[in-house]
């Protein structure tokens, strides 16, 4: 979380910029009371992401309902990234680089025990989608660093 947090969204990799994006849009159509999945279904598209739109609006879902404190996202012009939305990121990139014990450690601060299993499984599938696509949070630059 912490290399995420209050970081410029410019200094990003397109994955983590796309779900800051997509966390904040998600939480405007909410509060316009539009349908965010049919709001960020064409940036899904565009970004080969649409197989995990679902996903997304699950996790997103989850910790509208779930969550054991109130999350804060920022507003889409926000140049920096958010407490929460650092979270979300680190949960994404956490299944991945500490495995699902540890993330489940994680999410049992964060939500409710019954939607625990729930959200493992739709931010595994949210990070496998990300991976296929090319934009999970970190590769990108980590295979930009490696040509430097």
């Amino acid at each position: 979380m912490y290399q995420y947090v209050d970081r410029p969204l410019s200094t990003l990799d397109e994955g983590a910029r796309f779900l800051v994006w997509s966390m904040r849009a998600w939480v405007t159509a909410i509060g316009h009371k539009r349908c965010p999945a049919r709001m960020l279904a064409p940036a899904f598209a565009k970004w080969r992401m649409i197989g995990g739109l679902q996903a997304f609006h699950r996790t997103m879902l989850l910790f509208n309902r779930d969550a054991l404190e109130t999350f804060a996202f920022c507003s889409l012009s926000c140049p920096h990234v958010s407490e929460h939305e650092a979270v979300i990121l680190e949960l994404v990139t956490s299944l991945r680089d500490r495995g699902p014990v540890a993330t489940r450690e994680t999410l049992d601060l964060l939500i409710a025990e019954e939607s625990v299993g729930d959200m493992l499984e739709t931010l595994s599938r949210l990070g496998a989608v990300m991976a296929i696509a090319g934009i999970f949070p970190g590769e990108t630059a980590r295979t930009r660093d490696l040509r430097t």
